[in-house]
């Protein structure tokens, strides 16, 4: 029997279910450049904050509008009335089929599925045999090959290196060894809501690959499972894990809903619920609430193939979902570097541009990055060819944090096609050429470019992706000023995360000249009570180096030069009394670890306050 669960909610559904508010700063009009010791003030002064004001944008996510009768059918289908007997009472549940062929327009990694044809799954530059690979549900796999296996991701890399008959058989090879594996439901990873989710989404749109062969028995088996795949998220679609999980089971209900016979009741049954979960995993300013670059892709990746199912039934998508799409692409876009690839934030790694320009390209999203998003938590400079990422945001909250890192204040800086200043990243990752065993440590704040207080996080790092208690407040100011030969950004943050332990208060101050040639900085620990405590704490300021950078210290042992593929020259200097450097690593997009360095200031601090200033400029 086809069975649904009724939304957590019982709301009527007509009601508005998220409005998307995206404010700008207020009352920034006090000159904090006082607060800078003299030889960091020096030639500036302030001019006008940016967002002196507040702006409120109201965006409706509404299910679309749909009739009374339409609006029943929903209702009993939430029930658990079988859509079958809503959509023909007297007639006899038809036997499942497709209804049509999707052409989605994301591509998937040519070399992934190359590697499928020559019988090796490659997931992260690890190869795994298929025929020895365990595809059980219990399987014990890393979370990379987890996803891959059980998701069924790879299908789109196999669709897009070759003619479809060509990858049939390697499809349908995969496909018989899954299904030989995991005949009984409810059971282990690949019945985890995302996976699941993934998976049929994942078989709906590529299902030329996998029902295009001769065996009739092996095509209609494939579409029973299809089937039972979308009853089973019918009853399970809200027990997802978080939000994230929950829009992508959504998704696949609305694909089935669209492609397989008598799917209206589900369509609309699937339409309601994904606009509330949409509402409640995307904030104000269009960032998911993890925070993360990947999280993002996933949920614009999983919008463009609903969307691609709505087309191949001639049918338009609702206005929600487009809305949507627009609202999730600018903050993605807030991440790229001036190569168009991503910052290595909140366990992503440096996504290459190309495959942010095919995402961006196939959601058919025209925008520009967004510069100033609070809630999303990342301030962005563009002071060309220079770009500034500075997150200045608590870090996610523990229900929806997914590799969630302590990485408030932390900063990356590029300049044209190199990267100056970045974090490790990659802990996303893990499972493929990134060791499980360091996921953990790609996480902690000494993993990213900013100050670490007694070789602590400023948030705890917990297991499985989560965070605990540390960072709960981040003030924020942002301003323009100007210089006597020229321009520059000023960005002010400061957060609370070592108040309880060490009872001081970190204060971060960049400021980027709007040629791109200068940046200066100043780290203060201010005490968060009236009276400072007493004692020294250990202190480490950490500047993890881009894996094109060549190191030199200099011979004072306070600065070093930095030189970059393209011949130009860079030079850090710091009023401290030594410079270090340390061993590190950093991350690319396609998960492989890079040996690189970092250069380190670090002593001790006394807990009534202190202050570290530091320059990094181009040269000639």
């Amino acid at each position: 029997m086809q069975m649904a669960i009724p939304l957590d909610d019982d709301r009527p559904e007509e009601l508005a279910l998220k409005s998307a508010i995206a404010s700008k700063s207020a009352d920034m009009s006090a000159d904090m450049s006082a607060d800078m010791p003299a030889d960091m003030a020096k030639d500036y002064s302030a001019d006008a904050p940016v967002g002196a004001g507040r702006e409120l944008a109201l965006s409706d996510f509404n299910p679309p509008d749909i009739s009374a009768g339409e609006r029943l059918l929903r209702f009993a289908y939430r029930l658990g009335v079988p859509g079958s007997t809503l959509s023909a009472p007297f007639r006899k549940p038809l036997r499942p089929r497709l209804l049509a062929t999707v052409e989605t327009p994301l591509e998937g990694d040519r070399v992934a599925g190359m590697a499928l044809r020559a019988g090796h799954f490659l997931v992260h530059g690890v190869k795994a045999p298929i025929a020895q690979l365990d595809f059980a549900s219990v399987a014990k796999l890393t979370p990379p090959f987890e996803r891959a296996v059980q998701g069924f991701s790879w299908l789109r890399d196999l669709d897009c290196c070759a003619p479809r008959p060509q990858g049939n058989a390697t499809a349908e090879r995969i496909l018989q060894a899954w299904m030989q594996a995991n005949k009984s439901a409810d059971k282990g990873a690949a019945w985890k809501v995302e996976n699941a989710g993934h998976r049929l989404l994942a078989w709906l749109v590529h299902a030329p690959l996998i029902l295009s062969g001769q065996d009739k028995a092996l095509r209609q088996q494939v579409l029973d499972a299809m089937a039972d795949t979308a009853r089973w998220l019918d009853r399970n679609v809200t027990r997802a894990d978080d939000r994230h999980g929950e829009v992508i089971g959504w998704c696949a209900i609305i694909a089935a809903g669209l492609l397989l016979p008598e799917g209206k009741p589900r369509r609309l049954f699937g339409e309601a619920g994904l606009v509330r979960a949409l509402g409640e995993l995307v904030g104000d300013d269009g960032g998911v609430l993890s925070r993360s670059p990947v999280a993002q892709m996933h949920v614009i990746a999983a919008l463009i193939d609903v969307t691609a199912c709505y087309r191949a039934v001639r049918r338009d998508p609702p206005q929600a979902i487009e809305t949507m799409q627009a609202l999730l692409v600018p903050p993605l876009l807030a991440l790229t570097h001036a190569d168009g690839s991503l910052g290595n934030w909140q366990g992503s790694g440096a996504v290459k541009a190309e495959r942010i320009e095919a995402l961006v390209k196939a959601s058919g999203i025209r925008a520009r990055p967004l510069r100033d998003a609070r809630q999303w938590g990342y301030q962005r400079i563009a002071a060309k060819p220079a770009i500034l990422q500075f997150d200045t945001s608590p870090p996610p909250l523990a229900r929806h944090a997914r590799n969630g890192c302590a990485s408030t204040l932390a900063f990356e800086l590029s300049h044209g096609d190199h990267r100056l200043i970045v974090n490790c990243g990659g802990s996303a990752l893990a499972g493929g050429q990134v060791p499980v065993r360091i996921e953990q440590g790609l996480r902690a704040t000494a993993a990213h470019s900013t100050l670490v207080l007694g070789d602590a996080n400023s948030t705890a790092v917990l297991i499985n992706g989560k965070l605990g208690t540390g960072v709960g407040e981040v003030e924020v100011d942002r301003r323009t000023i100007k210089l006597d030969n020229g321009g520059a950004t000023r960005i002010e943050a400061s957060h609370d995360g070592y108040a309880t332990r060490f009872g001081l208060i970190h204060r971060r101050i960049l400021i980027l000249r709007d040629d791109g040639s200068e940046l200066r900085g100043e780290d203060l620990l201010v005490p968060s009570g009236r009276k400072g405590k007493r004692g020294k704490v250990p202190y480490a300021l950490r500047f993890h180096l881009g894996p094109q950078v060549t190191l030199k210290l200099a011979d004072n042992g306070r600065g070093a030069t930095l030189s970059l593929p393209d011949g130009s020259y860079w030079q850090f200097m710091t009023g401290a009394e030594k410079l270090e450097t340390e061993e590190s690593l950093w991350v690319d997009g396609d998960g492989r670890p890079h040996p690189v360095e970092q250069l380190v200031i670090q002593g001790l601090a006394s807990r009534g306050g202190g202050n570290f200033s530091w320059l990094l400029k181009r040269m000639g």
